[in-house]
């Protein structure tokens, strides 16, 4: 008598049960990075240049002072900057010391700001963001609200991931103590709310330029 439907079916399912499954997948470790650890070192600033312009930025690497001086005098020439402004003293004796001309005040800063550099306080390689924060000179308006946002950073500033960043903050103000305004900047302001057409300088900065320093230790000194 021929085998049913039915019969051939549950044939299939014991032959099934009989057959050894796979082995179950290991138990995963929720306490581990979703993502690895950029390397440290050289390697840790390179992929933060790398992260920085994959998101928009444009960078600038500085051997020296000097190349530091060099870079930004052709930056403001080619980007047609006549008004610059800083308001830190650190930065405002470095760009003295270079004869570099910018305006240390916030005369006409509404109407004429070009482009405002500024420090920050970390740089994050895995996303290619600049840390910021109100606790500076320039405040919480010299990152925001100038037409170019110009950064200089050293290489010491580099850390991996955000967390690294914070870490690195709560470090320098003291725990619980944070300035009030604290700001990941990832690229040029942009947007695409309207149509999907892509808008820069929507809600900041349409260009955002970093100025890395390296400030690392000569091992041949």
């Amino acid at each position: 008598m021929a085998e049913s439907s039915r019969d051939l079916i549950l044939s299939r399912i014991r032959e099934a049960l009989r057959t050894p499954g796979p082995a179950p997948a290991p138990r995963p470790d929720f306490a581990a990075p979703l993502h690895p650890r950029p390397a440290q070192g050289d390697d840790l600033a390179v992929a933060f240049a790398q992260s920085f312009v994959r998101v928009g930025g444009a960078f600038y690497y500085c051997e020296s002072e000097e190349h530091f001086y060099d870079q930004l005098f052709l930056y403001k020439k080619e980007q047609q900057l006549e008004h610059l402004y800083v308001w830190e003293p650190e930065l405002k004796k470095l760009l003295h010391a270079g004869d570099l001309v910018f305006r240390g005040d916030e005369e006409g800063f509404r109407e004429h700001a070009d482009a405002g550099l500024t420090s920050c306080e970390a740089l994050v390689a895995r996303t290619g963001s600049i840390l910021v924060s109100g606790a500076t000179g320039s405040g919480r308006r010299l990152s925001i609200y100038p037409d170019q946002h110009l950064v200089l950073a050293r290489t010491s500033q580099v850390v991996a991931d955000i967390g690294d960043a914070l870490q690195l903050m709560q470090t320098k103000y003291g725990p619980g103590k944070l300035p009030s305004m604290v700001s990941l900047t990832s690229g040029p302001s942009r947007t695409a709310d309207i149509e999907k057409t892509l808008v820069l300088g929507a809600h900041g900065p349409r260009r955002l330029a970093l100025f890395l320093l390296d400030d690392a230790p000569d091992p041949t000194a």
